[in-house]
């Protein structure tokens, strides 16, 4: 299984040690521990995302972790975990991935322990590559709450724009959120990209 580091990292706190993070493939062998960082993230997660009511017991953590399995069998999705100094703290996936089209959705979530480091900026760049790079997609969307600040500066961090809201259009927990849809086209990617080699 590969493992991708993603240091250095923004410390935590200023008596915070050298911690090491990887991104790795996150597989239905690993339920207990994915269900284990659920329960310790839970309600933070879950402040505009579902993930912690369909990850709800370890046979849901399972069946959860077994649908990613089976899109990346099917190339349309594919989920990563984010390890730092050893524990899950998050992940990144495509929600959707369609290469004949050219397009696919980002998206992420962290537990508040890991919060501050710039994990899943990092991660998500490190899919995002792999996604425009290695498998020519020419659109990826980041699609966010408006009140999720915390996504909307990942995508402002991760050069995306903001294509436009749309208005109340998701029902979560007895509230209806306006969604803003971000996206990076491939040739802007490339563009960053090659900009931040020269930086270098």
């Amino acid at each position: 299984m590969f493992a991708i580091p993603l240091g250095p990292l923004r410390p935590a706190s200023a008596s915070a040690g050298d911690e090491s993070a990887e991104l790795r493939p996150l597989e239905p062998w690993q339920a207990e521990e994915f269900l284990a960082h659920m329960d310790r993230g839970r309600e933070y997660i879950g402040e505009y995302i579902g993930l912690p009511d369909v990850v709800a017991d370890l046979d849901s953590a399972r069946g959860y972790l077994q649908q990613y399995a089976d899109r990346q069998a099917a190339d349309s999705g594919r989920l990563y975990g984010i390890w730092l100094a050893g524990t899950l703290v998050g992940g990144v996936l495509f929600r959707t991935f369609d290469a004949a089209a050219g397009t696919c959705e980002a998206g992420c979530w962290l537990e508040p322990a890991a919060v501050g480091r710039g994990l899943i900026t990092r991660a998500a760049r490190v899919i995002i590559d792999w996604a425009v790079v290695e498998r020519g997609i020419h659109r990826v969307e980041w699609v966010v709450s408006s009140e999720n600040g915390a996504s909307v500066k990942v995508a402002e961090r991760l050069g995306m724009t903001r294509d436009g809201v749309l208005r109340q259009s998701y029902a979560y927990r007895g509230v209806r959120h306006d969604m803003e849809v971000w996206s990076v086209l491939g040739p802007e990617w490339r563009k960053s990209r090659a900009i931040a080699a020269d930086a270098r």
